[in-house]
């Protein structure tokens, strides 16, 4: 499967820190024989930054690589820089996750809000506008555009992820964009519901206190075992994107004492169909 650019961005940084420690090199020493400052070259290392095809080549040769795996370092360098559909609407998505999203063979998400790529347009658009007040009318069609393009991209791929969602009531009960867009909304998650490849569970109010009630996150997973799995929370404040052991430990703690309370999906598809019946 193709990789994003985001992915494969991620796995040279991976391997750029790897081959300096190979040659013995302490990332101080590096960077002072590459000319670089030591914030340049950790951010490389870490993801933070791109790293140009020049500087590339720079640290291929200081790490002596040789052919083939030099020839094929520089090409996923290449291969990292090329632009994915989001890029239409980097206004919109400014972060890395969109492009960690696309490649994600695996979904797991914790919501207290419809997740983005399953709103409905009316529901995308009362939120934004009840979220971001700021925003004038062309602001907030054209993030309900990006987000139907997330939609789109993802759902339609032609290899989809396999995507759990543990939605909250409060996801499902709390009213946005008035009665009519809600009903629409419930009805297009039922549907999703039954795709093969979509897994939907209500956690419900009467489960009490649970282990992601704090907050929302999400837990990507990757084809290739090398790219690790990535928890991101998303916040006003930013984004934080989690990939240690330990870290990804806790959230997949966290989502497994989620699944014990939660209802199971037949269950859930019930409950979304009374809701909407009653709305």
């Amino acid at each position: 499967m193709e990789q994003s650019p985001t992915v494969r961005g991620r796995r040279l940084c991976r391997e750029l820190k790897r081959l300096r420690e190979a040659s013995g090199l302490s990332i101080e020493e590096a960077a002072r024989r590459l000319d670089f400052s030591k914030s340049k070259l950790s951010r490389i290392e870490n993801g933070r930054s791109r790293v140009i095809t020049d500087d590339l080549e720079d640290m291929l040769d200081l790490y002596d690589v040789r052919s083939p795996q030099r020839e094929a370092l520089i090409q996923l360098g290449r291969d990292a820089r090329r632009r994915g559909w989001w890029t239409k609407y980097s206004d919109v998505f400014t972060g890395s996750y969109v492009g960690l999203e696309s490649e994600a063979a695996k979904i797991r998400v914790n919501a207290h809000l419809i997740p983005g790529f399953l709103q409905t347009e009316n529901y995308a658009r009362g939120i934004i506008t009840s979220t971001r007040p700021m925003f004038d009318t062309a602001e907030v069609d054209r993030r309900v555009a990006a987000r139907a393009a997330r939609r789109e991209a993802l759902l339609r791929r032609t290899d989809p992820p396999e995507i759990h969602v543990i939605l909250d009531e409060s996801a499902v009960r709390r009213h946005v964009g008035g009665t009519d867009a809600m009903r629409q909304q419930l009805t297009d998650l039922i549907e999703a519901g039954k795709r093969p490849n979509i897994t939907l569970q209500v956690l419900p109010f009467a489960a009490g206190g649970h282990a992601g009630v704090e907050g929302e996150f999400v837990v990507l997973v990757f084809p290739d075992p090398e790219d690790a799995p990535v928890a991101y929370v998303e916040g006003l404040m930013g984004d934080v994107y989690l990939e240690s052991d330990s870290e990804l430990d806790m959230f997949n703690l966290a989502w497994d004492h989620m699944l014990e309370r939660a209802l199971d999906p037949n269950g859930s598809i019930a409950f979304l169909e009374e809701l909407s019946t009653n709305l």
